[in-house]
């Protein structure tokens, strides 16, 4: 059984200095972790991917299944942890979620890697 990933607040951005700037304690490196180990599955990668091409409309969990070959209910899971690890957010139309990228929580993630990257 995979080990369940810690709940964090995702409320917030990444809120730690830059890795570049010094050692970070364990609380920083704990949640830049869970963020990184969201991104850690091929299947979520190609989500990801998926869901950044169409940033502005979002993407409906009808659209992502067949395009990553995994059911709904696969893809929702997935979903959910790249949701949980603030990277991506979802807004219902009707019965459908279409989920768009979590700007403020990928730019605080890139620069949590690379102070330079924006």
């Amino acid at each position: 059984m995979p080990k369940a990933l810690p709940v964090l607040d995702t409320t917030a951005p990444v809120c730690c200095s830059p890795m570049a700037a010094g050692p970070v304690d364990e609380g920083a490196a704990l949640e830049i972790a869970l963020r990184l180990k969201a991104l850690a599955d091929p299947v979520r990668v190609r989500l990801m991917s998926l869901i950044l091409a169409e940033a502005e409309l979002g993407v409906c969990t009808c659209d992502l299944a067949p395009a990553v070959g995994v059911t709904e209910a696969t893809v929702s899971h997935h979903l959910k942890q790249l949701r949980d690890a603030g990277l991506v957010e979802g807004t219902r139309k009707g019965t459908n979620v279409y989920y768009r990228p979590n700007a403020d929580g990928l730019v605080a993630l890139c620069r949590v890697i690379d102070p330079d990257c924006c």
